[in-house]
């Protein structure tokens, strides 16, 4: 973590926390800078530390339900979390401090929201309720739960999708299926519930033999298994995201029943997971969901071949109940885990490289069950493709290709052009930023060079050079981290050859820095001396009588009548005169991006006027891609080193002409008195 950011997350801390006055922010930075350690929480440390925090807690059930839900949707650095939280524990002041801050912050939070809360009018006890104010009370009641635990529709969410990504795509609108496609409820493999098809008359079973009951229960888990609602085993409605159950005939014999429900639970992870691709399949979700719901829709389809030859058995006679158990326990174990992984990138809204991360996580949970392990390798495989596509385009290319927002590095719209206007523009920083929800856990280490490369390439990019990376090999998904590291590493080496190679050569970057030099650091002695010689009686007035196009031909003059003629560059050297002076300029810089940031830039200028020396300095023009290192914050400094030295120089030359004067005076003096003695010898 970079020291501006642990600055920005401990200043915010204090904010939540209300504190004010103390000893401040910088106290805590320090204690923190110094008491770093790269500890990782491990699977060890996390889980006594949820021990922990349970024993402390009043509601240990809400707490470890809770720890599960977030454990579910994969959130991020939340075994970090906990672990900070049951130190906290141990910490009975800091924990005192914490829970009258809370009591205060629930105080404050209960008055602001007293006013403007929905207020329900009960009743007294006392007093009847009529039908209207019981009907109006069930409709308040009823809108408020069902905005806080009812599920958004599916038709809500992928508009929401949508709208966000056409935004980001104005030009390119993102291609959606037809309508017919979702409201078509037959086309999904799922069961069709609240809709009878069927128009057989049903036996009780509880009236037909054993055998009987055990072969039309066979035919009937057969078509459970695909989907499709039987006989005496239908399945039940579903409300959110809820596993699928099934309603069997309760007049079922006990021993057939038992094994029924053994086997009912693939047809509820089938159900799971059918919905899951139908859903993923749309363009609203990403490629990398659109490419998970294509693996998985793969293992439906050996699982549906599977189904197909017990159908061929059981026509044939020769599937029974035991049977049909032995084949589907293979089967078993895989469904489960599908269904595993699609409720889980459901729960956690997965997108882009949050799911890669859940799949990789899976994948190396499994370790010691090969045959879930390969299951998930499978997957993230596949899953990763789209992924590692934009991947390769960025780090060999510097081209970012993102239209559903599921890359690490997100792209900004700003102008370069600003580098150069104002002081405190953040074009490198913000032009293409990492977004940490889609940093996959396997490329967290590289996240920061994956960034660089790319941004050097791009820089490259922009002054009409196309360049491509000549070690781009197809990078291909592995649990050997050994493998990105290596890749990564040869395209960020090569990307900050070309950048560099670029700005050195192409661009003269250090001639560039040396013409700087030469000027804001004063290094050209004869031409100061030709400039200050031409400008002295012009800088003597105030500011606003000196005429600028005047001062540019005086500079223009002492350029061509000194050494710095023979720079290349001398063109680029401007003439800036400040509306402050260099007191104020330092106090205006200080002050960017702090509450006293407005104050200042809108305070009365100073009664006093300034003289052109004062206000006096040099500005250079700096052109693309040199602008992002000699930006304007560069320059600023440089100006404000120079108003100094040059204002020191002008006190050197006055000093100097003070000491000239009193030396001419004093041999005046001397010539005076030798005459005098002479005169007196007369």
């Amino acid at each position: 973590m970079s020291e501006f950011r642990i600055h920005h997350d401990v200043n915010e801390l204090l904010s939540l926390l209300r504190v004010h006055g103390g000893e401040g922010a910088e106290v805590y930075i320090d204690l923190l800078q110094k008491n770093r350690t790269p500890y990782v929480t491990t699977t060890v440390s996390a889980h006594s530390a949820k021990v922990k925090i349970a024993e402390f807690s009043r509601t240990p059930e809400d707490f470890l339900k809770k720890y599960d839900e977030l454990k579910s949707k994969n959130t991020r650095n939340l075994d970090p979390l906990v672990y900070l939280l049951s130190k906290l524990t141990e910490d009975k002041e800091t924990l005192q401090y914490l829970q009258q801050n809370a009591k205060e912050r629930a105080e404050l939070a209960v008055n602001a929201t007293a006013s403007g809360s929905i207020s329900f009018t009960i009743p007294s006890a006392t007093s009847k309720i009529s039908m209207q104010e019981l009907e109006e009370l069930r409709k308040q009641l009823g809108s408020v739960t069902t905005s806080s635990s009812v599920q958004q529709p599916l038709e809500l969410i992928r508009k929401i999708l949508r709208d966000k990504q056409n935004k980001k795509n104005s030009g390119q609108p993102i291609p959606v299926f037809p309508a017919w496609v979702y409201e078509r409820s037959a086309l999904n493999g799922d069961f069709l519930t609240g809709s009878s098809l069927s128009t057989d008359t049903t036996v009780p079973i509880g009236t037909l033999p054993l055998a009987s009951q055990e072969s039309t229960i066979v035919e009937d888990l057969l078509y459970v298994l695909i989907g499709v609602d039987g006989r005496y085993i239908t399945a039940q409605p579903l409300i959110g995201r809820q596993n699928r159950a099934f309603l069997v005939d309760p007049n079922l014999d006990m021993s057939v029943k038992e094994l029924v429900t053994r086997i009912l639970p693939v047809a509820a992870s089938y159900s799971t997971v059918t919905r899951f691709i139908e859903e993923k399949s749309s363009f609203e979700y990403g490629q990398v969901n659109h490419a998970l719901a294509a693996a998985m829709r793969t293992l439906i389809k050996e699982y549906m071949i599977l189904i197909t030859q017990l159908e061929h058995l059981q026509r044939q006679g020769l599937l029974s109940l035991q049977k049909l158990w032995f084949y589907i326990q293979p089967t078993m174990r895989t469904m489960e885990i599908l269904a595993s992984l699609a409720t889980s990138v459901d729960k956690g809204e997965c997108m882009g490289g949050s799911t890669l991360s859940l799949l990789h996580d899976r994948t190396f949970n499994y370790t010691g069950d090969s045959q879930a392990q390969e299951l998930c390798l499978y997957l993230t495989k596949a899953a990763s493709v789209p992924y590692f596509e934009i991947l390769e385009k960025w780090i060999y290319r510097g081209i970012i290709n993102d239209p559903y927002s599921e890359f690490m590095v997100e792209e900004h719209e700003l102008q370069k052009e600003k580098i150069q206007e104002d002081y405190n523009d953040k074009y490198w920083d913000q032009r293409y930023t990492v977004v940490q929800q889609q940093i996959p856990s396997f490329l967290q280490k590289m996240a920061d060079k994956i960034l660089s490369t790319g941004k050097y390439l791009n820089v490259v990019r922009e002054c009409g050079c196309d360049v491509t990376c000549p070690e781009a090999k197809e990078v291909i998904y592995t649990l050997k981290e050994r493998a990105y590291v290596e890749q990564i590493e040869k395209a960020y080496n090569y990307a900050s050859k070309v950048l560099l190679d670029f700005l050195m050569e192409e661009k003269e970057l250090v001639a560039h820095l040396r013409s700087i030099k030469h000027y804001f650091l004063m290094d050209q002695g004869d031409f100061f001396v030709h400039f200050m010689d031409l400008t002295e009686e012009e800088l003597k007035k105030p500011v606003d009588d000196i005429i600028p196009t005047r001062l540019e031909a005086l500079l223009e003059l002492a350029l061509r009548m000194s050494t710095a003629n023979t720079d290349p560059f001398k063109d680029d050297l401007k003439i800036d005169l400040m509306p402050h002076d260099l007191i104020t300029q330092l106090l205006r810089v200080l002050a960017i991006e702090t509450k006293q940031e407005k104050a200042i830039i809108n305070a009365d200028p100073t009664e006093l006027t300034l003289s052109g020396l004062e206000a006096f300095s040099f500005d250079y023009i700096v052109k693309w891609p040199l602008s992002l290192i000699i930006n304007r914050k560069a320059l600023t400094r440089y100006q404000m080193l120079f108003r100094h030295m040059f204002y020191c120089k002008h006190v050197e030359r006055q000093l100097c002409n003070v000491w000239i004067s009193n030396k001419a005076a004093k041999d005046h003096c001397t010539c005076f008195c030798q005459a005098k003695s002479k005169l007196q010898l007369f």
